[in-house]
């Protein structure tokens, strides 16, 4: 089972890179997370997950442990194959994906191409309990579950000229204390706190 490679990019797209070890060339299957982190003809090392079929085999590289991690989550999912679980990780960063999961927002999922209602709500009943370790440690799940209001109230905020990085935090510890606020309360409430 190969586990990494290390080589220099030869070829790279959105969607897949060569790379070059020694003078063999490994076709391997990226998100767009990593492909951003790829530069032609730059060395590089890439986490390798193999998928051997009968007709095929497969691999597929990760800039990161995590990003890995959380491919091999996907794919362990009925229904969701290792191209649906790239589009997912192109779509959003691991910290969404994990996020959508534990808050049970399958909308969210769904927003990458591909993945219909039934598979996007598999995943969460799949996964749910499997990528804590995904999420930012210091923010409780349960501050998204209402994820519109917060997000409608810091757009606002934003409008005001205050950045959304100084409001985020304080909006997560409100609607902690209060999960049913408005959003013009909390609005309020964030310019009494900043």
């Amino acid at each position: 089972m190969i586990f990494s490679l290390q080589g220099t990019v030869q070829e790279l797209t959105p969607t897949y890179a060569v790379i070059n070890v020694q003078g063999v060339g490994y076709y391997v299957g990226i998100s767009l997370m990593t492909s951003q982190t790829l530069i032609l003809n730059q060395a590089t090392v890439l986490f390798i997950q193999q998928i051997i079929r009968e007709d095929a085999h497969l691999l597929f590289g990760f800039n990161t442990r995590s990003e890995k991690e959380m491919f091999n989550l996907l794919i362990s999912v009925n229904g969701v194959g290792a191209v649906s679980a790239l589009i997912l990780l192109s779509t959003l960063s691991l910290d969404e994906i994990a996020t959508a999961i534990v808050s049970k927002n399958s909308a969210l999922i769904q927003k990458a191409k591909g993945l219909g209602v039934k598979t996007a709500e598999r995943i969460i009943v799949d996964l749910k309990d499997k990528v804590q370790k995904f999420t930012n440690a210091e923010e409780n799940i349960s501050t998204f579950v209402d994820n519109k209001i917060k997000e409608e109230s810091l757009s606002a905020l934003e409008v005001l000229g205050i950045p959304k990085r100084m409001s985020e935090k304080i909006a997560d510890k409100i609607i902690k204390q209060n999960s049913a606020i408005s959003v013009e309360e909390l609005v309020k409430q964030i310019l009494k706190n900043i």
